[in-house]
């Protein structure tokens, strides 16, 4: 297991961790910082810091499974290719230092952040979500046509109200009492635990609230620039919504 601290603080940049296993899949830790790809949001890139001072890089970020392709509560750590050196001193039980790329992982924070803003201006179900450091998308079920600057404009007043984003939990019980604040018709936020982690943009004013585990600013005026760049239909009943730095 490996114990997720960015789910709590996705402003921590770096932890002190012991090596759980180190495979070719990837390096497991028993706590960290990197966040692994999933509802949309891409994994944590950065460095694991050895004790000699050198420094693995890590290139990407997973859940870890068993064979069977079930998750097994770790973490893997994907390293870049050509460290083979680095990785053979990586044994269980060795100390290190995992670094996230804070300014990569900033960016996502802000996208993600502003595909909940998105969420409050097309308040339609969503069924496909990408959120990478360069950019974001929406695939929302509706027929209806939106407009690109209309919606950039929305945004900005948004991102300058400079609204709170609160994380928080609700139990699987209030969740199935309001089944409506499920906005993903293609992700379902993960049970088993008896809490599920929500995210809160607003306070006197509720712009958004709904499941999410992804990584987020803590107020709006915090994204800055961002605009809808590409408004596309991707069938009869979906039209896509991409978002960029402007």
């Amino acid at each position: 297991m490996t114990e997720e601290l960015f789910r709590a603080d996705g402003y921590l940049r770096e932890c002190e961790a012991r090596v759980l296993s180190c495979g070719e899949q990837g390096i497991v830790l028993d706590r960290t910082v990197f966040y692994p790809v999933g509802g949309g949001q891409a994994g944590d890139s950065g460095v694991l810091l050895l004790d000699d001072g050198r420094e693995l890089a890590i290139a990407d970020t997973r859940k870890a499974k068993d064979e069977a392709g079930q998750p097994t509560g770790g973490i893997w750590h994907v390293p870049a290719p050509g460290q083979d050196a680095l990785l053979a001193d990586l044994a269980a039980g060795r100390r290190v230092t995992a670094r996230i790329d804070w300014s990569r992982r900033h960016r996502l924070m802000r996208l993600h952040t502003t595909t909940h803003l998105l969420c409050h201006l097309v308040p339609q179900l969503v069924n496909g979500c990408s959120i990478t450091p360069e950019y974001a998308r929406l695939d929302f079920n509706m027929t209806d046509p939106l407009d690109k600057e209309g919606l950039t404009d929305g945004i900005a007043r948004l991102v300058a109200a400079a609204h709170p984003v609160a994380i928080g939990s609700i139990s699987d019980e209030e969740l199935d009492a309001s089944p409506a604040l499920v906005k993903s018709m293609s992700v379902q936020p993960p049970r088993g635990t008896g809490r599920i982690r929500t995210v809160r943009v607003g306070a006197a004013d509720l712009i958004d609230y709904q499941p999410c585990g992804g990584t987020h600013v803590a107020n709006t005026a915090e994204i800055g620039a961002v605009v809808v760049t590409k408004i596309e239909k991707k069938s009869a009943t979906t039209r896509r919504v991409v978002l960029g730095f402007a």
